[in-house]
């Protein structure tokens, strides 16, 4: 992962960085964002979903697994907007994931991420995903 020193990202360096890690389906490249003790969390679930990752490895793999499914591979983000916060290393994005579902082809996933970044890594990543929206992309309930 080119381009400056990780531990001066600001929170919208990692996440350009983690989106492209994303559409990459780069493990390595989303190794170097997540903080070792990082927290991604999944306020909005479903049954069998989890709720609360704990640590960079926990996080990874678990990304990892979903990318092997090839399930909804995603290929770009729209932006509808980011804010900042009083915290100078938290934003608030609104954004959709676009791209193909292998069950349903083309889709748009919107979800709010708030993103926290200490030292140029993910600290905290709280991920509303709309769970409506998922499901129809993956196929669930058709």
């Amino acid at each position: 992962m080119a381009g400056g020193s990780p531990m001066t990202w600001t929170a919208r360096e990692v996440l350009d960085r983690w989106r492209r890690a994303s559409v990459e389906q780069s493990i390595e490249d989303m190794r170097c964002l997540y903080a070792v003790d990082a927290v991604h969390e999944f306020p909005f679930t479903a049954p069998g979903l989890p709720s609360r990752l704990e640590g960079r490895d926990e996080i990874v793999g678990w990304i990892a697994a979903g990318w092997s499914t090839n399930a909804l591979r995603y290929e770009t983000y729209r932006t509808r907007a980011v804010h900042g916060t009083d915290d100078q290393d938290t934003i608030v994005v609104e954004q959709e994931a676009v791209g193909t579902s292998a069950a349903t082809g083309g889709f748009a996933l919107p979800n709010l991420v708030v993103l926290t970044v200490h030292n140029g890594q993910i600290a905290e990543l709280r991920d509303y995903v709309n769970i409506p929206a998922a499901m129809a992309a993956l196929g669930v309930g058709r």
